[in-house]
């Protein structure tokens, strides 16, 4: 059985709205950041001023302003706004919103439908909802923060636009948070400023309330927060809550213990995966040895597979050190044994190494190109016969026919003629750039 402090605590809970939703943006001159889809000239803001409404696709991180731009732009658009999340919805919620949209038209409302995690709908839920946008009976606006291209399914995306929706700066985070303080009444101190402070947090606390005086918080405290909040405005107002419920005064100490050990936004299956590989890769052809060390710490950091990294370092030696530099694919695949005897985190060490080695490298693209034009080549032409004269001639009668004819077991035989078959036997696979 709870007790009935426990009791009293849930009540709190369930009753008090939490500070995202306090300062959740009610109009678009409200939202922070975000500055290239709002603002003068920008989209939604254009959007919004002709108040017809539009199929519109958010794409963006969490805590970015997806669901808050939806509710405004519904509320612009004078329209009827539901909202359902695709993780939790079932076909009778969707059937439920048609019928309710249904009645709106002959009420001459339009209906707004927010689709909540909109990529976790399979084609056949997507389909579902087509019709009724094809039509105009419903206006949709999906959130999602996988990329829509392979997540929402085509007739869907071609019948709604797509925007983009960018991690909110440090700089936007802390403007977000200074407001939220204002309007919760918290002051804000620099450590430097402050007085001197009470013997320990219990009793700076026991006086602040003994003095009716309200909560305060440092700067350094508030930085920190932006810190943590990787570009998340809804998670950096609940560790300030958070911070604030556990003290009346905030500073670093508070923060992290209300913050807890934040992971970085990275989803080994999601975009950021495939984004940050991408630049570690880029980085190291670019031969940028500062910016492969940063893309490998974050991806380690992350708990990215230490063998995955040392795999895509393998080849990287091949395709983009080739024939500049043979020892790079070498160390590439000591770097991957290494890796998997002796695990994480002295394997870093080891990345490390060989990430700076192959960005350092000369860098030379031949046998890669060669490959993929043979590649290429061959699929064109799978069906050309092998010259006669390059076949196996196991029996008496195919030598008679002349497979195999001019050969010779020698070390460095060769006949000077291409050894392609006679249709691209002018064809030049490999070119040289090398001095």
């Amino acid at each position: 059985m709870f007790d009935k402090y426990t009791i009293l605590y849930i009540i709190y809970s369930m009753n008090r709205i939490p500070l995202a939703e306090r300062m959740r943006p009610k109009k678009l001159s409200e939202v922070v950041g975000q500055e290239e889809i709002i603002g003068s000239g920008k989209i939604l803001t254009e959007i919004a001023k002709k108040g017809e409404p539009v199929n519109l696709i958010f794409w963006g991180p969490p805590g970015t302003g997806k669901t808050t731009l939806a509710r405004i732009l519904a509320h612009e658009f004078k329209a009827d706004f539901v909202e359902i999340s695709a993780v939790t919805a079932r076909k009778k919620d969707v059937e439920e919103v048609v019928e309710r949209a249904k009645l709106n038209w002959n009420l001459k409302t339009r209906t707004v439908l927010f689709v909540d995690e909109i990529h976790r709908f399979n084609k056949a839920q997507q389909d579902a909802f087509l019709p009724h946008v094809e039509s105009g009976l419903i206006i949709l606006i999906g959130a999602t923060t996988e990329n829509p291209s392979f997540e929402v399914i085509s007739p869907l995306l071609s019948r709604s636009r797509v925007v983009v929706l960018q991690p909110l700066s440090k700089k936007a985070i802390l403007k977000v948070l200074k407001r939220a303080c204002e309007a919760e009444g918290v002051v804000i101190e620099s450590d430097a400023t402050r007085e001197k402070p009470a013997k320990s947090k219990e009793a700076g606390a026991k006086k602040r309330k003994a003095q009716n005086e309200g909560p305060i918080i440092t700067k350094e405290a508030l930085d920190l927060i932006s810190e943590l909040s990787g570009g998340d405005a809804r998670g950096a107002l609940g560790d300030l809550e958070l911070a604030l419920s556990l003290s009346s005064e905030v500073d670093e100490e508070t923060v992290l213990e209300a913050a807890g050990k934040k992971m970085p936004g990275y989803d080994k299956k999601g975009d950021k995966h495939y984004d940050t590989i991408s630049a570690f890769i880029k980085s190291m052809r670019g031969s940028d040895t500062d910016a492969a060390l940063y893309y490998l710490a974050r991806m380690v950091q992350a708990g990215e597979d230490p063998k995955f990294i040392a795999r895509r370092m393998v080849i990287f030696a091949s395709e983009d050190i080739g024939l500049a530099g043979n020892g790079a694919l070498s160390l590439a695949t000591a770097c991957f044994q290494a890796v998997e005897r002796v695990g994480m985190p002295e394997s870093g060490l080891i990345l490390a190494h060989t990430c700076i080695a192959l960005a350092k490298s000369k860098k030379n693209r031949d046998s890669a190109d060669a490959w993929y034009k043979a590649q290429d080549l061959a699929k064109k032409t799978m069906g050309e016969p092998v010259p006669i004269w390059l076949r196996n001639a196991p029996t008496r009668l195919m030598k008679d026919l002349g497979f195999g004819k001019g050969q010779k077991w020698e070390s460095g035989f060769h006949l000077d003629k291409s050894y392609l078959p006679d249709s691209i036997k002018n064809e030049k696979i490999f070119r040289s750039t090398m001095k």
